[in-house]
């Protein structure tokens, strides 16, 4: 195939949601009809609950919860479709935020039972400020929950988005019978099923044909007229252009946890989904049929594979063809570089690929040399915008346990703190290690996997700040000066830039009016 054909194979999104909403069940389910799994990780065998495919860090399976972005890439009539399931819960949210610059559209779960939550309205205001594309997926229909016109109400008020069904549910709860697919006017009876894909589906082009009395009971249908005749009466006819341009969410309804409802949304997603575009770099558009390569990199993970200590850096290909074993510039570095085992991943089940192509995100074995937001060139230097770095929140001093694993802690926290869990800074004099997130739950993943992953052992002092500054300052003199008066709440980050620890937000707005000639900053660029 050529460039512009292989780009129009590709979709590339991400699955979010409020946690337990069932994402990463979702993504287990695409996986089973795209046929690169046979039997569902949710299955229970022998009493003992299987864990999914995506949720495959010793952590995530004793916590019951995603911590990290996953990476899963099949087939499915002819579409390579690459999923990445990004965690759920609020204090890792900043690895989903960065997970959004490497997709070109978002589903969004959501609980019929909950309604939209917390969460669920921050993931999609970062959606909205990208004009991500954005197809809602209603779960949990198996389960009494709100009635689907007030969720519906209920999306349009909280997540400032119009809605436009284009599956709709038959009942719910104990009595849910199936859904009616109203973008293919299809009739798909529901039979629960946790492990293989139901293929009941019953062409309906009316939904007052007599031979519906074959498989629904009176009730069923009245109901089902009634409210296909209130949808196209409220709602405007599904436009592709307002789904494309962030203005619209499509909705559909089903139970993922039974494979029910999936089938409609896969098929229709592929249909109506976005091919990789154009990105936006400091420099120029990069267009994605370029014939030259460009890619980001927009995640970093140690130790994917723990038997082997190795270092993932996943690159989002924007433009170009991807070939293995082909050098690469790397404009940070000046350099170019070669990768002889550039990888896709179903979970941390890995492949080595031979080529990959825009849209594509590949993982690429790293000894240190990325960071997230590098860019890989043919030789052109560029620098992509839109990968966030937040100001944390929450800091703790970093104790060391075990004098004799001092080399292991000190090899960890460079490489837990690179991929973006948490931010380090070091303070002098005595080389204070202060680590700085968003949530507290970074905390426990950054021991757990200081344990389990090299062997060292720490401890966690609180502090007393809440926000930590990037400053900077024309007058090199004026910055040199702040920070010598205030050198107790000053620290350097990784790049050896300093940063200002302020204890609370009156003392930060004070020291702020006090010090025109320096400017503080919340994100960091590095």
């Amino acid at each position: 195939m050529n460039l512009d054909q292989e780009i129009s194979r590709r979709r590339t999104f991400a699955i979010i949601s409020h946690p337990d909403a069932g994402k990463t069940t979702l993504t287990e389910k695409f996986l089973l009809f795209g046929g690169a799994i046979q039997t569902a990780g949710a299955v229970k065998s022998n009493k003992i609950k299987k864990s999914a495919s995506s949720d495959f860090m010793e952590i995530e399976r004793q916590r019951g919860i995603s911590v990290t972005t996953s990476v899963m890439t099949f087939t499915y009539q002819n579409k390579q479709i690459n999923i990445l399931d990004t965690p759920g819960h609020k204090d890792f949210a900043e690895d989903t935020y960065r997970t959004l610059t490497a997709v070109d559209s978002v589903i969004l779960v959501v609980d019929c039972v909950k309604g939209v939550e917390e969460q669920t309205e921050k993931l999609m205001q970062v959606c909205r400020m990208r004009n991500t594309p954005v197809i809602i997926f209603i779960n949990k229909l198996d389960r009494e929950g709100k009635d689907p016109f007030d969720l519906l109400d209920e999306l349009e008020e909280k997540l400032s988005i119009r809605v436009r069904p284009l599956s709709w549910p038959i009942s719910q709860g104990q009595t849910f019978q199936g859904v009616y697919n109203l973008y293919d006017q299809a009739l798909h009876l529901f039979k629960p099923d946790k492990t293989k894909v139901n293929e009941e589906i019953i062409a309906v082009k009316d939904l007052y044909d007599p031979a519906l009395k074959t498989w629904l009971q009176e009730k069923y249908i009245q109901k089902i007229q009634e409210d296909v005749e209130l949808i196209n009466g409220v709602y405007d006819t599904f436009n592709l252009e307002d789904y494309l341009s962030g203005s619209v969410a499509p909705v559909f309804f089903g139970s993922a946890v039974n494979n029910f409802g999936i089938r409609e949304l896969l098929e229709t997603f592929i249909r109506i989904a976005p091919a990789p575009e154009k990105r936006i770099t400091e420099e120029r558009p990069v267009n994605a049929n370029e014939k030259k390569l460009t890619g980001f990199i927009f995640k970093i993970h140690a130790n994917l594979d723990p038997n082997h200590r190795d270092r993932i850096a996943f690159l989002r290909i924007c433009s170009g063809r991807f070939e293995r074993n082909q050098f690469y510039y790397h404009p940070r570095l000046e350099k170019k570089i070669r990768f002889t085992s550039p990888a896709s991943f179903i979970g941390n089940e890995k492949s080595i690929i031979e080529e990959a192509w825009p849209g594509d995100v590949i993982g690429l074995y790293d000894s240190g040399q990325f960071k997230i937001g590098d860019a890989l060139t043919e030789g052109e230097v560029l620098h992509f915008k839109g990968i966030p770095s937040f100001s944390p929140e929450i800091f703790r001093e970093l104790v060391n346990k075990d004098p004799f694993k001092t080399k292991q802690l000190e090899k960890g926290v460079r490489q837990l703190t690179d991929e973006g869990v948490a931010q380090l800074f070091l303070q002098q004099p005595g080389n204070r290690k202060i680590i700085g997130t968003v949530g507290e739950l970074q905390f426990d993943v950054i021991r757990f996997r200081l344990e389990h992953e090299y062997g060292a052992s720490c401890d966690f002092q609180p502090l007393r700040f809440i926000k930590a500054c990037w400053i900077k300052s024309e007058d090199s003199k004026a910055l040199e000066e702040f920070i010598r008066l205030r050198y107790a709440q000053i620290a350097w980050d990784k790049e050896e830039r300093p940063v200002y620890f302020a204890e609370s937000e009156w003392g930060l707005q004070n020291i702020r009016q006090a010090s025109p000639k320096i400017e503080f900053l919340f994100t960091s660029e590095g």
